[in-house]
């Protein structure tokens, strides 16, 4: 948000940008390398789905929170005319990418395909 208001775009005055779509990878980014990390460091390389779909929605948890608190100080410093209704949208369809982005992380990191957990 603060990237794309300092890019001169704000979501009041125009739909959807094309910048908009490159905030699309930075959950994928984010649960790739988080549970990559979670893999590799605390289940030494073997883990199934469920422990995978579970560090997925950890991260996702932190993230949605960090998002609220960036589009509540967003809205109050920049955005005065704009209400956190605006965004509720936007907030709504990047929560099912990160469930959908979950999914596909956490099927890509089991390494115990016989077991579900």
């Amino acid at each position: 948000m603060f990237i794309m208001h300092a890019l001169g775009y704000s979501p009041q005055k125009s739909g959807v940008e094309p910048i908009e779509y490159i905030s699309v990878l930075i959950p994928l980014v984010v649960l790739y390398f988080g549970v990559r990390s979670y893999r590799v460091n605390e289940c030494h390389g073997h883990m199934g789905f469920l422990e995978a779909l579970v560090q997925c929605f950890k991260i996702l948890i932190l993230g949605g929170i960090i998002t609220v608190a960036a589009a509540i100080i967003f809205i109050d410093e920049f955005a005065k005319e704009a209400t956190l209704m605006n965004f509720s949208g936007r907030v709504f369809g990047a929560l099912l990418v990160g469930i959908l982005f979950s999914l596909g992380v956490s099927v890509l990191f089991t390494s115990k395909p016989n077991k579900v957990d």
